[in-house]
């Protein structure tokens, strides 16, 4: 018995050193070497302070500030650690009603504005955490935001437009922008 427990036991030792102390200090060193930002959460900062991840949405409510996404998380919106969608089909009458509801806030909150409603304000995406909003969707919202703020229209279109990002080396999809780092840059440099 001795034969087979000790080289089992030293051969146990020795995997659990490197698989589960060395490996992972290489890795989260080589993380933080090559990628800091992204190794520490990606997160954006305001006068010194940590007010959000560029990788997970926030609620925003306020008439001068972009929306983004609605979060299937619940009870608290954009929670991470309840991430994940709704699971409601197409044709699911809770999700219909949802949807009617959140157009009708929006119409309500920009009655002015008969442009269609982007999809993706008015329905979650598959974590409930997405940061990011269409370009549509921003550019829907402009008029209210600008008017709320006091600001010319295309003032606005132009933070929008520098805060919008295209697919990387030219691949499919579609542009879209970080409603965060939009947000950020409506109150302007600090």
């Amino acid at each position: 018995m001795k034969t087979y427990l000790r080289p089992a036991l030293v051969l146990f030792a020795l995997l659990t050193l490197l698989t589960g102390v060395a490996y992972p200090l290489l890795v989260t060193g080589l993380a933080q070497a090559v990628f800091p930002a992204q190794a520490h959460g990606s997160l954006l900062q305001r006068d010194g302070k940590i007010v959000g991840s560029a990788l997970i949405g926030q609620q925003f409510s306020a008439p001068g500030n972009f929306w983004g996404r609605p979060s299937a998380t619940s009870p608290n919106p954009n929670n991470a650690a309840a991430s994940g969608g709704a699971n409601l089909g197409p044709l699911n009458p809770a999700l219909m009603a949802a949807v009617k509801g959140r157009v009708d806030a929006l119409r309500a909150a920009d009655p002015g504005n008969t442009a269609l409603v982007p999809v993706d304000l008015v329905t979650a995406s598959g974590s409930g955490l997405d940061p990011h909003i269409s370009l549509a969707a921003a550019l829907y919202q402009v008029p209210r935001v600008a008017r709320a703020r006091g600001l010319p229209v295309d003032r606005i279109q132009r933070l929008v437009e520098v805060n919008t990002s295209k697919p990387l080396l030219g691949l499919p999809g579609e542009p879209v922008v970080n409603v965060l780092a939009l947000n950020l840059a409506l109150q302007g440099p600090r």
